[in-house]
């Protein structure tokens, strides 16, 4: 009886375990073992040791590609992901929360919005041509259509995934804010602080813990996101929107080259890994998460 009892925790873990072994663990080791061969569109292989990872020590395209990624992540990230979603969360938390709740729910739209359409709307108001919304806009001021998908891609691709990611952020420092007890606020009031001060010395330390944890979590998932780059310019023109993880793609899939594309993604893995260590080192999240909770006597 007693070993039934210790059993059935074990059956009941078993589907859970299954779904992870099949679909994260045998993938990975998979990866791995590619990443050490010549595989391409055959799936004919022969073990070449480090010679990929070589590769990409010489591949003349990486430099770029690391300009790039390193300019997406950030750029996302500061303008939309951090900035735009703060700012959002400080503005809509001020007023009422009836056009809070509204305002916040507008924004959430293009997160609910089918990756592909949310893509296919944005080439549509950027064409190139006078149908393009923003240039049929221009033409009625008397100004000529502009190709923003060629003058500026990298701005494109940042503004499309920006306006996604903000609304995961909004989310986090909304509810944060709202956590924050109301005594501070009318404790700030009563002494005339400005909406400012009150941002400033009140709100921002009180939801530190929040912006650092949106900071690590969507750094990461930048690094890893290339589904708008891939649909609305697909890397280009000429490399300058190819980030890691789509150059990752279009060399497996697009190239055939599945031992090289497996290799790229090892390290893009390692540099998630190293960047989710410095993160915690440097925030000291271990100690932000020892803190008591703010209590108002």
């Amino acid at each position: 009886m007693n070993r039934v009892k210790r059993l059935k925790p074990l059956l009941l873990l078993f589907p859970l375990l299954a779904f992870v072994i099949i679909f994260f663990v045998i993938p990975v080791v998979l990866t791995v073992v590619i990443a050490f061969t010549d595989m391409d569109y055959s799936f004919v292989w022969n073990f070449v040791g480090f010679q990929n990872f070589r590769d990409i020590s010489t591949d003349f395209i990486i430099p770029r590609v690391i300009a790039n990624t390193f300019i997406y992540t950030f750029g996302t990230l500061g303008l939309f992901n951090l900035g735009t979603a703060l700012l959002i969360s400080l503005l809509t938390t001020s007023i009422s929360d009836r056009w809070g709740n509204f305002f916040r729910t507008l924004w959430m739209l293009p997160r609910l919005t089918p990756s592909v359409v949310y893509g296919l709307l944005w080439l549509w108001m950027f064409d190139p041509t006078e149908y393009g919304l923003v240039n049929f806009i221009r033409g009625l001021f008397g100004l000529p259509p502009q190709d923003w998908l060629h003058s500026a891609p990298m701005w494109m691709v940042i503004f499309a995934n920006g306006f996604i990611g903000a609304s995961m952020g909004m989310l986090v420092f909304t509810a944060a804010i709202k956590s924050i007890p109301e005594d501070y606020y009318r404790a700030a009031r009563i002494d005339g602080a400005s909406w400012f001060m009150v941002v400033r010395r009140i709100t921002l330390p009180l939801i530190k813990w929040h912006l650092l944890f949106v900071t690590a979590y969507q750094t990461l998932s930048l690094l890893a996101s290339f589904e708008y780059i891939l649909i609305i310019t697909d890397g280009g023109p000429v490399y300058r929107t190819e980030v890691w993880a789509l150059y990752t793609y279009h060399n497996a899939f697009s190239h055939f080259r599945f031992g090289y594309g497996a290799a790229l993604s090892i390290i893009l893995v390692i540099i998630g890994v190293v960047s989710a260590l410095v993160y915690m080192k440097f925030f000291g999240f271990e100690s932000l998460m020892e803190k008591p909770k703010v209590e108002v006597e």
